[in-house]
């Protein structure tokens, strides 16, 4: 049974850094491949910090064509019937560290980027880190709907049986807030355009059809493993959107739904954030990642 990377499911870890990476030479797909797979994964301790590896699935499945998920990278630009965008920025490669401590991540993040340089550059680099413990830069609690450790790999796992078996297909993006129109709504409103309470995350029994819960529910697209962050510095701030699933029309029918594409009923959260990154990576499980070496 092919096992997931570990780092997926580690809850807890209290800074993190995101790191993707764009290939030197197109024809050195197979390199970037070594050199990922060959980066040493810290184990879990007190200072550890854990590694979550990725590629581009047009270059994953170029090198590794008989183990590779039905999917496709964020290669255009998804436009709602508004203009509302939700932009595509694919990029090649995605390391996610995660650690107790961002000196522990700052070094090994370091390390990795020193260990790729000869085949692959930083393209975009993102730090984040909890705030008020499970809540989100809106102030309402993230992640209510997350499946439970237990149930959570039947969620994002590609299971036994499937091209990418272990492995996963993550969603990443960068959403900006827009803190001062937001901080400016009473609760009451806020509570409207999210569909939950804040102080307790009840979902409103008359939520509006717009509203973020109403747009992005789980019961109808299907469930998804989201391991979000709030990022960014006091000014310019948002929440790392960061979600795993088995299968990437769950992912895109939610994006879809948000930007209006199905109904013409956009997101109400989406005229107070705004999305500036958007890319797909195939997360191989760990044996396929570990094939790669010496490839």
């Amino acid at each position: 049974m092919n096992a997931p990377q570990s780092g997926i499911f580690a809850l807890g870890t209290a800074s993190h850094a995101y790191l993707e990476f764009d290939v030197r030479d197109k024809g050195a797909a197979p390199e970037l491949l070594t050199a990922v797979a060959g980066l040493r994964e810290p184990r879990t301790t007190m200072g550890g910090v854990n590694l979550v590896a990725g590629f581009r699935p047009e270059l994953w499945r170029a090198v590794v064509p008989d183990d590779s998920p039905v999917m496709e990278g964020f290669n255009r630009d998804l436009v709602g019937p508004d203009g509302y965008t939700i932009p595509g920025t694919q990029h090649d490669a995605v390391l996610w560290l995660s650690g107790s401590a961002y000196d522990v991540v700052f070094d090994v993040a370091r390390g990795a980027i020193g260990e790729l340089g000869p085949v692959a550059s930083v393209a975009e680099e993102t730090s984040s880190w909890p705030y008020r413990h499970d809540r989100d830069l809106t102030g309402f609690i993230d992640g209510t709907e997350n499946p439970g450790l237990i149930d959570a790999p039947d969620t994002a796992v590609i299971p036994n049986g499937d091209p990418g078996a272990g492995g996963t297909i993550l969603l990443v993006q960068k959403w900006r807030h827009d803190a001062i129109a937001w901080e400016s709504m009473p609760v009451a409103r806020q509570e409207q355009v999210i569909g939950r309470t804040k102080l307790d995350s009840v979902e409103l029994p008359d939520r509006p059809p717009d509203s973020h819960v109403g747009r992005t529910d789980q019961e109808r697209f299907g469930e998804i493993f989201r391991r979000n962050m709030p990022y960014g510095t006091v000014t310019q701030h948002g929440t790392m959107f960061v979600g795993f699933s088995a299968e990437q029309r769950r992912l895109s029918s939610m994006l879809e739904s948000m930007a209006g594409l199905t109904d013409g009923t956009r997101d109400a959260l989406t005229y107070y954030t705004r999305p500036v990154t958007g890319a797909y990576y195939f997360i191989p499980s760990t044996e396929a990642l570990r094939r790669c070496i010496g490839m």
